[in-house]
């Protein structure tokens, strides 16, 4: 039996490192004005976490721990958390809100089943959704 050939049916038996054991399979973009008619930048996201579904909106690019709006997704959204508190995120919750109404099918499907998408999948998926008129 060759070297590579016993090197890889152990490969098969052993368990990936303790810090893979927390690693999260998702996929995710950043939609900003261009595709939403929302100003800011909407984040959307598959299944991660252990809360429902839900995308989180940015006043600007999301970077690091920005503070956002997080709003649920289903057929009748509801804003879950105002981290930001302004005059522009409150008047930007009914914008996001009408677009989440808008495509929640879409991301349903997506928070669902997006994991497995590959890019063809989820460049179909982002031209699908519908800019607020």
């Amino acid at each position: 039996m060759s070297a590579t050939l016993l090197r890889d049916r152990d490969a098969l038996s052993r368990t990936p490192p303790d810090d893979f054991a927390e690693d999260v399979d998702f996929e995710m973009t950043n939609l900003g004005r261009k595709h939403t008619n929302v100003p800011g930048t909407i984040f959307v996201s598959s299944r991660l976490g252990a809360h429902g579904p839900r995308v989180k909106w940015y006043a600007e690019k999301p970077k690091g721990n920005a503070p956002c709006l997080i709003v649920s997704v289903g057929p009748d959204p509801v804003v879950r958390d105002d981290f930001i508190g302004t005059v522009q995120s409150r008047q930007a919750a009914d914008l996001v809100r009408a677009w989440v109404r808008l495509n929640h099918v879409e991301l349903l499907d997506f928070w669902n089943n997006g994991t497995g998408w590959d890019i063809d999948e989820l460049t179909d998926f982002t031209r699908r959704l519908e800019p607020l008129p």
